[in-house]
């Protein structure tokens, strides 16, 4: 691409890219995943492309909140819209870093920068009457469940795999830092905002004043808004698979290398898509495309490269 050509693409990196070994979730092998992680967003930047990037935080908000519960009989608890600030502060500045140290090896004159981002929701939205978002980690001690529900909290059989504490989930309504984003990525910088999903905030009747409130906002969703009010020119899910799959993990299991929106929205219907797992990125997606998306791409990191040349992942158009 010259210079006049450089397009805006807005990129989600999954859990996977911090975390890979659930079993190795300590900071030290967080740098080893996002030093391979950046490697591949680099090599997109250096084809020409502007990139602000998402990233999620739910393992990292689940260990202040832990560590905070342990430690309340020495010091303060801390507010989860704070521990969202501390880990859009903390995983920003990983990706920087090594985002920077990235561009200085390729000898690209690049610079990132992170945007703590705040995410307007409604008060009254029916996400905080059903909270339907797991946080922290599952939970087996009877007292340890009891405990949770006398403090307050939903407390609810995940799926099969232990008890888990549920927040609120309310549906994102307008990035607060947009001008500023915006802004940022046209004089050319790689911007790290919108982690987690946002801090979501609400605001009083008048819309004068803004304040944290108990919730969180999902990643891919949020990603979404962030890229219809950019007029992204491509909006990519990097994820922990090459390529979406329908039928996924069954016999008959089928590889999609595109799809329209109706058939994404076909295939979600019929339940190829899980939830809490490719069903929000499609529906994502699928939100985009409808609010003037031009096109999307679902990939893994490694295969970004490839996947913008056409030789693989899961290109989702129109129709």
């Amino acid at each position: 691409m010259g210079k006049t050509e450089r397009k805006l693409a807005v990129v989600a990196i999954g859990g996977n890219s911090l975390i890979r070994d659930k079993n190795k979730p300590d900071v030290r092998h967080q740098w080893d995943a996002v030093r391979e992680t950046v490697s591949h967003l680099a090599g997109m930047i250096e084809q020409g492309w502007d990139v602000v990037v998402t990233h999620g935080n739910g393992p990292q908000v689940g260990f202040i909140l832990r560590r905070s519960e342990i430690a309340a009989d020495e010091v303060h608890t801390v507010p989860l819209d704070i521990i969202g600030a501390d880990t859009q502060g903390s995983i920003g500045y990983m990706l920087q870093q090594a985002l920077e140290n990235e561009f200085r090896r390729r000898h690209l004159n690049k610079s990132a920068v992170t945007v703590v981002t705040q995410v307007l929701v409604d008060a009254d939205d029916p996400g905080f009457t059903n909270p339907t978002k797991g946080i922290g980690g599952y939970i087996d001690d009877p007292d340890q469940i009891a405990m949770f529900r006398e403090q307050g909290w939903t407390v609810i059989d995940d799926a099969g795999r232990g008890h888990r504490r549920m927040i609120a989930s309310p549906i994102p309504r307008k990035i607060i830092e947009i001008e500023a984003i915006k802004a940022l990525a046209k004089q050319g910088f790689i911007v790290i905002a919108v982690g987690g999903g946002g801090i979501p905030v609400v605001e009083n009747e008048k819309g004068e004043l803004r304040e944290g409130t108990f919730a969180v906002i999902d990643k891919d969703r949020a990603t979404s808004l962030l890229a219809i009010e950019l007029q992204a020119d491509l909006f990519l899910v990097s994820t922990a698979i090459e390529q979406v799959a329908i039928n996924f993990n069954k016999p008959d299991q089928q590889w999609l290398s595109s799809l329209t929106v109706d058939e994404a929205r076909k295939y979600m219907e019929e339940g190829h898509f899980l939830p809490g797992s490719m069903k929000p990125k499609i529906e994502a997606v699928i939100a985009y495309l409808e609010n003037g998306g031009k096109q999307a791409l679902i990939t893994n990191p490694e295969h970004i490269a490839r996947a913008l040349a056409g030789e693989t992942g899961t290109w989702i158009t129109k129709g």
